[in-house]
């Protein structure tokens, strides 16, 4: 019974997938919101710096790829280290007890993030020896991801913090006087909502468990639940297994108790997307969404990780970081909760809603899914997103 199902569910699925990267041409390719990380310390020798910007991005603002064939060698790279000093000293002005600094720029090298290569370019500060005030002011492509954002961390004897630069918030006053202080939390909680916002497969992943969960199988055929109060539980049972698991993950992949490949994490958390969509279809796992919840929560909280590898976590910072930007992944799937459910809760006992959203909308998602899959496995592009 199961094996015409599957012929006919994957046959769809990859005509989908199909139709979806001939609608993608190449030169429309995008990529999640961009981040770069600058860090600044104030040393010995005055204030030093380092600054990490996407590849990607760089050739977005210079045209870092000369022969356009979608790799950027290193030889291209250094050949255009002259225009990226100049992109950089141009957006990257710091002040110091009202005078301003220059960027002396000591050179340029090439490190790995979780979403591909950067361009690393380290600094001094000249004419700024031992500033009590900071005025940072950060302009790097915003004119070309109104979401990108700048993240800076800041080392003052000892004690790190963190700041955001925003297209609405380019510039900041900072106070060395002060030893530093402690991540703002706020920061954190803004980092964790923006990560569920622009992660469009753990955004997926969600809706994958929610299609159903305002229906009830019984007998092999679904049903819509009793009342608002049934499928509500049902929705908290899945959010919260899956909150519980992606926060025990997490914690572990921060304090480096479990370390996964990066490659391995991203594609197992596309296959979870492709098993729970089919799921919807096939039921393998009955009326336990909130176990497929919990098992998948587990890999996603190594992508979670990822993320807050990349803005600076320090070890003497976890309980701080950990707390806000769980707290903001959860903000942000109580939002996506608030905002889809009411619309399936109000079709839930109509044969469209059974027979057609639930069947279409996973079977979309397993697209989409299978293609992130096939992406991650062996690094191509084909999807816009």
């Amino acid at each position: 019974m199961i094996f015409p199902f599957l012929q006919r569910f994957w046959k769809q699925t990859f005509l989908s997938i199909a139709l979806l990267c001939s609608l993608a041409p190449t030169s429309l390719l995008a990529h999640k919101p961009s981040d770069s990380y600058l860090t600044l310390r104030l040393g010995p020798r005055g204030l030093e710096g380092e600054w990490h910007v996407a590849l990607r991005d760089l050739d977005d603002a210079l045209g870092l790829d000369a022969n356009d064939d979608g790799v950027i060698t290193w030889d291209e790279l250094k050949s255009r280290q002259d225009a990226i000093f100049s992109y950089a000293q141009a957006r990257l002005h710091v002040r110091g007890d009202g005078r301003d600094g220059k960027l002396r720029l000591r050179g340029l090298l090439v490190d790995n993030h979780s979403d591909g290569a950067y361009a690393v370019l380290r600094f001094l500060v000249a004419g700024l020896p031992a500033p009590r005030k900071l005025e940072i002011r950060y302009r790097a492509l915003f004119d070309l991801d109104p979401q990108h954002r700048g993240l800076m961390r800041l080392e003052n004897r000892g004690v790190t913090s963190l700041t955001v630069f925003s297209p609405a918030n380019p510039a900041r006053e900072l106070d060395l006087s002060v030893a530093g202080s402690q991540p703002n939390l706020l920061t954190f909680i803004g980092e964790g909502i923006r990560h569920i916002g622009s992660g469009y497969d753990h955004l997926l992943f969600l809706v994958a468990l929610l299609l159903p969960a305002v229906l009830r199988r019984t007998e092999g055929h679904w049903e819509p639940a009793p009342s608002r109060r049934a499928a509500l539980g049902n929705v908290l049972k899945i959010v919260t297994a899956f909150t519980v698991a992606h926060s025990i993950t997490l914690s572990l992949a921060a304090f480096g108790v479990v370390q996964l490949p990066e490659r391995l994490v991203e594609s197992a958390i596309a296959a979870s997307i492709v098993l729970a969509a089919v799921n919807n279809l096939a039921q393998f796992f009955s009326d336990r969404a909130w176990l497929v919840a919990f098992g998948f929560g587990l890999i996603h909280g190594f992508g979670f990780a990822n993320a807050l590898r990349d803005i600076g976590l320090r070890h003497g910072q976890l309980a701080v970081t950990l707390f806000g930007f769980n707290l903001g992944v959860e903000l942000g799937q109580l939002a996506v909760v608030a905002v889809f459910l009411p619309l399936p809760f109000g079709l839930r006992g109509m044969l469209f809603y059974q027979r057609f959203v639930l069947r279409a909308g996973s079977t979309a998602i397993c697209a989409v899914a299978t293609a992130w899959l096939a992406e991650r496995l062996f690094d191509f592009k084909c999807l816009p997103f």
